[in-house]
């Protein structure tokens, strides 16, 4: 900073100014970069991002998704070295993601989280407060499997029947979507409330008679053990399991610096996936994490999804719909026993900047 310049004239020709007096004209000249250390200074050591991760042979992790996207492209962890903040992944179990995540948000633990849609609702109705930074990418398909001897045909052959589900998971809500549209409620099944592996497991020993889950439905089939009778890819988008980008809102308010850099790593990966290419990319990424591909492809294959579409990060009136709607169930299904204020939940300023400053605000329609 060159000072001379900033001073009065009238100072220059004046008679040299005492200690006391020249400290009294400079302070006013060193408090903007004085502010900017400080601000520096008060940035946290590490930024920590908890996801859904595959711990493998020989303690090795495996991310997935746009999760691994912004991994390798390393964008985001070169520009918080710069600010001499380090990057942290915190992984979380396929089977307690909902649960680990929100447990780490209530003790500080982490900054952000790229999981589901109903433990964000569950969370923030317990008295944490998470805001949505970047929607969209993860619109997983949801399935309905019965044993392969099974003769159920539909979700209305299994009223009165034993059906796994793991509560508060996002793809409760997807659930009861299915059996409200053919007339049912949850009270008209029993609901066994087991993870993922405990109801693949149910399935194969036949103390299930149906299971709703994800992807996972492929494996059952592949081992002859269950049959997919109803899956969400031609039903309306809003029957998709959403995992989305979330940070914790004294976080995000505190340092919205880190939270821009954050949103626009992922707005990023999402562009980076979203392109013709990209959709091969994701496969690979999606079988290097541990999922078969066979899976991965059958879990695309006829998906009335617009693949570009599935990645856009805009906070759009049907995402606003999706949560109201969300929240409006974990309230009735008593997974929550108070309201939440839906509007508090979205941060779209994040995105909005994002895609500004990767000059492709015109890439995703709104």
């Amino acid at each position: 900073m060159n000072c001379r310049k900033t001073l009065p004239r009238a100072a220059t020709a004046a008679a040299p100014l005492s200690p006391t007096r020249r400290a009294l004209w400079l302070t006013p000249l060193l408090l903007p970069l004085h502010n900017v250390w400080a601000a520096e200074s008060k940035l946290p050591p590490a930024l920590r991002i908890a996801t859904v991760a595959r711990v493998g042979a020989g303690g090795n992790t495996y991310f997935s998704g746009s999760t691994l996207q912004v991994i390798e492209d390393k964008w985001l962890e070169t520009e918080l070295g710069k600010l001499g903040v380090k990057l942290e992944w915190v992984p979380a179990t396929v089977n307690a993601v909902a649960a680990q995540v929100n447990e780490a948000f209530a003790a500080k633990n982490i900054d952000f989280a790229a999981y589901g849609d109903l433990p964000s609702v569950i969370a923030n109705a317990s008295g944490l407060h998470t805001q949505l930074i970047v929607p969209g990418g993860s619109l997983n398909n949801t399935y309905l499997v019965v044993p392969a001897t099974s003769s159920a045909q539909s979700i209305k052959d299994l009223k009165g029947k034993r059906v796994a589900l793991h509560r508060g998971r996002p793809w409760e809500y997807q659930f009861s979507q299915l059996l409200e549209a053919n007339g049912l409620t949850l009270a008209d099944v029993k609901v066994l409330n087991l993870n993922p592996q405990a109801g693949a497991s149910a399935i194969a020993s036949g103390d299930a008679d149906a299971f709703f889950t994800l992807s996972d439905a492929f494996v059952l089939e592949d081992k002859k053990v269950g049959k997919i009778i109803w899956s969400s890819k031609k039903p309306p988008q809003d029957w998709k399991m959403r995992a989305e980008l979330w940070g914790d809102a004294g976080f995000v308010a505190k340092y919205p610096q880190l939270t821009q850099l954050v949103a626009t790593a992922f707005v990023r990966a999402h562009h980076q996936l979203s392109a013709d290419k990209g959709r091969e990319a994701y496969i690979q990424n999606e079988a290097e994490a541990g999922q078969a591909e066979s899976v991965v492809r059958r879990e695309l294959a006829d998906d009335t999804t617009n693949w570009k579409a599935r990645w856009s990060p805009q906070l759009s009136a049907d995402v606003r719909k999706h949560y109201t709607d969300l929240a409006d169930y974990a309230r009735r299904a008593k997974l929550i026993n108070k309201p939440v204020d839906v509007d508090s939940l979205f941060a779209p300023q994040f995105v909005k900047q994002s895609l500004a400053q990767l000059k492709i605000n015109t890439y995703w329609a709104p």
